[in-house]
C-alpha cells in the first residue's frame, strides 16, 4: 500500500523514478558519498557566507543546529538515489519547528535551501560526468539530476514553510492562552497573597516591590467594528506597536470587544527616592499618537493587582466620556459634575434642560467659568 505524503510529491517521484531507471546511477552515488564530507563543508560555508543572518543570530543554538541539518540533507538525497523512495521530511520539520520557537526568520533557511540546490546540482552532475561516457545517455542523466534537484529543493521548502507557519500558530495560541489566563487573573482581582496566583503573576513580572498598575480599554469610533475580529485584532497590533519604545510592562488582548491593556511600571527605585510620573500620564501621552479612529479611556495609578479591577472600572468610565474631539481621556481629569452627570444616567439627563449639554461643554472649555457666574448671579423672587 503506498503510503499518503501530505506534501506535493507527485513531480518528485517522477523525477527519482528517471533518475533511478539508469544504470550508471550507483556509480555516482559512490562518488557522491566517497565526497559527503567534502560536500557538507560547502554548503556550511557557503550558507554562511550568503545569509548574514545565521551568523549574526545570537542564538547559540542556531550554527550547531545548521551543521547538522546540511548533512541531513546529504544523506537524504544519498538514501532517495539509493533507494528510489519518498520519505515523509520529518528532519525538515523538525529543524524548522525548532526556528520557528528561536524566532529565526522563515526566509532565512529558504534561502539555505536555495543555495543547497546549487551546491548539490553541480556536485550531482559531477558525479554523472565522471562516471557516464560521452552521448546521448549522459545528457540524458545530466537533465533528470537538474528536474531531481530542482524537484527536491521546491519539496523540501514547501515542507519548511508549512511546518513553520504551523509551529507559528501554535506559539501563538499558546502565548494567546497565557496571555489571556494572566489578563483574567488581573481583572478578577486575585490577592497575591493567594498561591497559585502568586506563581502566575510572578512568573510575569507582577510582584515586583513598589509597583503601579494602571488599566486602559480601546474601541474604534464606530464600536460595531470591533465585532469584526480581524479588524479588532489590527486594532490591538496597531496600539501595541505605537507603545512598544514604552518601558512599562504590559498585556494587551481583546476583552468583550475592547482592546484591555493592563500596564505596570516601578513607581519609585527605594522608599528613599521620588516616585516616577504617574503611569497613567505616560500612557495618555504616548496613547495620542494611536489612530483617529480609536476611543480610548485610560484608569487612574492603582498600587496593587488587587486594585486592578477597579482600575479596569475607572478605565470604561474614561471610555465612555470620549468621542472624536477627546480620544484619550484620563479618569483623574474628569470633572466631578461630568462624573455624577454620568452615573446618573438617564434619570439626571431627563430632568436637564435641553441646553444644558452645550452649557456644559461650554463651562469645561471655560474651566467653570460659566457654572460659577450662574451661581453667583442675583435671584429674582
Amino acid at each position: 500500500m503506498k503510503t499518503k505524503l501530505d506534501y506535493p510529491a507527485q513531480t518528485l517521484e517522477e523525477a527519482l523514478t528517471t533518475l533511478c531507471k539508469s544504470p550508471l546511477l550507483p556509480f555516482a552515488v559512490k562518488f557522491l558519498e566517497s565526497r559527503a564530507a567534502e560536500i557538507n563543508r560547502e554548503l556550511q560555508s557557503v550558507v554562511l557566507a550568503e545569509i548574514p543572518a545565521f551568523s549574526q543570530s545570537h542564538n547559540p543554538d542556531v550554527l550547531p543546529d545548521l551543521a547538522r541539518h546540511g548533512p541531513e540533507h546529504t544523506n537524504e538525497i544519498l538514501r532517495l538515489l539509493s533507494v528510489g523512495k519518498l520519505a515523509d521530511f520529518e528532519f525538515v520539520r523538525e529543524h524548522v519547528r525548532r526556528r520557528a520557537e528561536h524566532r529565526f526568520p522563515l526566509e532565512a533557511t529558504l534561502h539555505a535551501y536555495r543555495c543547497g540546490h546549487k551546491i548539490f546540482l553541480r556536485w550531482l552532475r559531477d558525479a554523472i560526468l565522471a562516471v557516464a561516457p560521452d552521448g546521448d545517455d549522459r545528457e540524458h542523466l545530466v537533465a533528470a539530476v537538474a528536474d531531481f534537484t530542482i524537484e527536491y529543493t521546491y519539496v523540501i521548502s514547501t515542507v519548511a514553510a508549512q511546518a513553520y507557519v504551523a509551529q507559528t500558530r501554535f506559539l501563538a495560541e499558546v502565548a494567546g492562552d497565557r496571555r489571556t489566563e494572566l489578563l483574567n487573573i488581573l481583572l478578577e482581582g486575585f490577592d497575591e497573597s493567594d498561591g497559585r496566583v502568586a506563581k502566575i503573576l510572578r512568573n510575569a513580572g507582577y510582584l515586583e516591590r513598589r509597583q503601579s498598575y494602571c488599566v486602559a480599554l480601546g474601541r474604534t469610533v464606530d464600536a460595531s467594528e470591533m465585532l469584526n475580529p480581524a479588524r479588532a485584532r489590527r486594532v490591538a497590533e496597531s496600539i501595541g506597536e505605537t507603545l512598544q519604545n514604552s518601558s512599562a510592562r504590559r498585556v494587551i488582548d481583546l476583552r468583550d470587544n475592547h482592546v484591555v491593556m493592563i500596564f505596570s511600571h516601578t513607581q519609585r527605585a527605594s522608599g528613599w527616592t521620588a516616585p516616577n510620573a504617574k503611569l497613567a500620564n505616560q500612557l495618555a501621552a504616548k496613547l495620542l499618537l494611536v489612530g483617529n479612529a480609536v476611543l480610548i479611556g485610560v484608569s487612574d495609578d492603582v498600587p496593587s493587582t488587587s486594585q486592578i479591577p477597579n482600575a479596569y472600572r475607572q478605565a470604561q468610565t474614561a471610555l465612555d466620556l470620549a468621542d472624536v474631539t477627546n480620544r484619550v481621556i484620563q479618569y483623574s481629569c474628569i470633572s466631578v459634575r461630568r462624573l455624577m452627570v454620568h452615573f446618573a444616567g438617564e434619570e439626571l439627563k431627563r430632568v436637564l434642560p435641553v441646553w444644558s449639554k452645550a452649557f456644559f461643554l461650554s463651562d469645561d472649555k471655560q474651566n467653570g467659568a460659566l457654572v460659577k457666574q450662574f451661581v453667583l448671579m442675583p435671584r429674582r423672587i
